[in-house]
């Protein structure tokens, strides 16, 4: 092009990143259907994975340094992933579908699971079998209480039962003025109000913000009708030990463990639902997630920066496949994300000024890649596009191909196919 290596690094990368920009503009005038999405990231990640296989991975391998090639995909792997878990943790998560749904589905399970051990350790749930107990569990629904709100008025009827997550409430007698006691996490509250159908003698008053686990009474009615086991152990322990109803009776620690791990062995981690409204909580709880998922979206193309960089040392000119496969894959990812980011309320000028940002970054980063990698042995030449192919590898497989699965399901296999193809044949053209 120029004739100055390092300005043709730099306009290579700002060409295979220009897509990402487009792909916004794209966004911010049109919502394409979800199987149109799935399927443009899906020929983009396999165009990608081509891109990958024959400019990275096949060179180092043609060239017989295979072994740091293969300890830097590793280290790369690894390394995306720990800086990926960081960066979603601060909200960067919100930068793509699958990201969101991993994110989520990880922070639900997580709950889950800390709500069997919470049960385990209440005498009404530990009295029943486990897999009784986990047929009641999925009718658990998760609500949040903000500071000063009445969570349970006097003569309520006795419809629901509350298990504490987070936070305290007051349970105020209003005749006397005084506390009756003050609830904490994991303790319970309307059991014996929805097992014998008295109301609610005191009024229950949030101390501060609260998360509660609930079962309402219609829920447990219809589930007994249509378990007779289960009603056979209900009626059990409200006949004959009505005293395991009593919200602090004591579990030894051995038996909960007990309890606890037999209900754990039919644990589905995939089982739970994302819901908006778990996307809202995620998103009222980072505040304003912008930087967050700037740099995530930076995550996801330092690699291709650094590659597009190194290739200029090994070819007179630019592959046009590997061009070709960077480009195809910027433009969906940017399109998916920022139709995501419009349904989060975010402004038009603040996403494409996202998209634009990233792209001058991936021609910097090509820049000082094919500087970092001028007059470098070859084996830490091979090193270092291992841990930027690694990363890219791992991006496509944690991102990309389970995002296209989850809004196109079978359009994503033949999509993939399209891509991966489209860039060998960019490389015969080449």
């Amino acid at each position: 092009m120029t004739g100055i290596i390092e300005l043709d690094a730099f306009l290579f990368g700002i060409i295979s990143a220009v897509s990402l920009p487009l792909g916004a503009l794209l966004a911010l005038k049109w919502t394409p259907k979800p199987k149109v999405i799935a399927s443009m990231m899906a020929i983009g990640a396999g165009a990608l994975l081509a891109a990958l296989t024959i400019d990275l991975v096949a060179v180092s391998v043609d060239k017989g340094h295979f072994y740091p090639l293969a300890i830097g995909m590793v280290i790369g792997g690894i390394f995306f992933v720990l800086l990926n878990k960081i960066v979603n943790s601060k909200g960067g998560f919100l930068r793509k579908t699958a990201t969101i749904i991993t994110h989520i589905t990880s922070k639900k399970n997580d709950r889950q699971k800390k709500l069997y051990e919470r049960l385990s350790k209440i005498g009404f749930f530990h009295n029943l079998s486990p897999s009784s107990a986990q047929s009641l569990i999925p009718h658990l629904n998760r609500y949040r209480y903000r500071e000063g709100k009445i969570m349970v008025h006097e003569s309520d009827p006795g419809d629901n039962f509350y298990l504490i997550e987070n936070g305290e409430a007051i349970v105020m007698d209003d005749n006397t003025n005084s506390v009756i006691s003050v609830l904490k996490p994991n303790d319970i509250y309307g059991l014996v109000e929805m097992m014998t159908g008295i109301t609610h003698n005191y009024n229950v008053v949030v101390k501060s913000d609260m998360h509660v686990w609930i079962i309402n009474k219609e829920s447990f009615d219809n589930l007994i009708k249509l378990n007779p086991s289960l009603a056979s152990e209900i009626k059990s322990l409200v006949t004959e030990k009505i005293h395991l109803l009593e919200e602090k009776h004591a579990i030894s620690s051995e038996k909960a463990s007990v309890w606890y791990n037999d209900l754990m062995k039919n644990f589905d981690e995939k089982k739970s639902a994302i819901t908006q409204s778990d996307i809202n909580e995620e998103v009222s709880e980072h505040g304003n997630p912008s930087m967050a998922i700037w740099l995530g979206i930076m995550l996801d193309g330092i690699p291709e920066s650094i590659v597009i960089g190194s290739s200029l040392l090994l070819h007179p000119s630019m592959s046009l496949s590997l061009l070709a496969g960077l480009f195809l894959s910027n433009f969906p990812e940017a399109l998916s994300s920022s139709v995501g980011m419009r349904k989060q309320k975010m402004s038009n000028m603040k996403i494409l000024m996202m998209w634009l940002s990233i792209m001058i970054v991936t021609g910097i980063g090509a820049f000082a890649g094919n500087i970092f990698f001028e007059n470098v042995e070859p084996h830490i030449f091979a090193l270092v596009d291992g841990m930027a192919a690694g990363a890219m590898l791992t991006m496509i497989a944690e991102t990309m191909l389970p995002e296209a699965f989850h809004i196109g399901g079978s359009v994503t296999g033949l999509s993939t196919l399209i891509g991966f193809l489209t860039t060998l044949l960019f490389k015969v053209l080449g």
